[in-house]
């Protein structure tokens, strides 16, 4: 087994679709409950996983209708790793909710509740049914990983990066609407977050594992 990553969570119910990904990478997951104190050390990576709303309070806004309940601790706890993992430029893996809260921690913000939320958070019982394409932007790192410029995706969000955290860059957007897709850091080794789920993909397109594959890469 490859290098040992980080996978802070919240529902353990949630979480073997991520370790089961990250084993396909050829790394070996490090889950570990988002409480209390949790620590980068002997880890090579951070994966952060989809989950609850960021609390909108952290980037200035007050929460709509349709934002949930916030989980002040795993905010706080994500926080605090996307800090340690930039800071000893350890790479890091974003899904879902992790794209977000790494837009907030650069002081993006988001869209609180897509108005094409049926398009983006569609009622699939097959959690790999791809709900529409990405356009990758050429010359990113995601694009280097995907080895094209287009990808068909799964779909399971109601919120959206809006304004773009300082030192970041759009890497990917919805082929459609223009949703925020993808986003990364140019100036550390490795920092990718997607807003799509391919961990729930990789069984039925292996080209998702690549995303894995590269991270697993630059972890070692």
């Amino acid at each position: 087994m490859g290098k040992r990553v980080l996978l802070p969570y919240r529902r353990a119910d949630k979480l073997k679709p991520y370790e089961d990904a990250v084993r396909a990478g050829g790394m070996e997951p490090k889950s570990v409950l988002a409480t209390g104190s949790v620590s980068l050390n002997d880890c090579a990576g951070l994966v952060l996983l989809g989950g609850t709303d960021v609390n909108p309070q952290l980037y200035g806004q007050q929460p709509q209708p349709e934002t949930e309940q916030p989980d002040d601790e795993r905010d706080a706890i994500e926080l605090d790793l996307i800090h340690q993992a930039l800071k000893k430029d350890v790479p890091i893996l974003a899904i879902c909710r992790g794209l977000q809260i790494l837009n907030v921690y650069h002081r993006g913000t988001l869209i609180q509740h897509l108005p094409s939320s049926a398009r983006h958070d569609p009622e699939t019982e097959d959690k790999a049914t791809p709900a529409h394409e990405v356009a990758i932007e050429p010359e990113s790192k995601l694009a280097n990983i995907a080895g094209r410029t287009a990808w068909r995706v799964n779909s399971r969000h109601h919120q959206a990066a809006d304004r773009i955290g300082s030192a970041l860059r759009v890497s990917a957007r919805d082929i459609e609407d223009g949703t925020v897709e993808g986003l990364e850091r140019p100036d550390r080794s490795f920092v990718v977050a997607i807003q799509w789920h391919p961990e729930d993909q990789i069984n039925k397109d292996p080209e998702q594992l690549k995303l894995f594959k590269g991270f697993a890469q630059a972890c070692s």
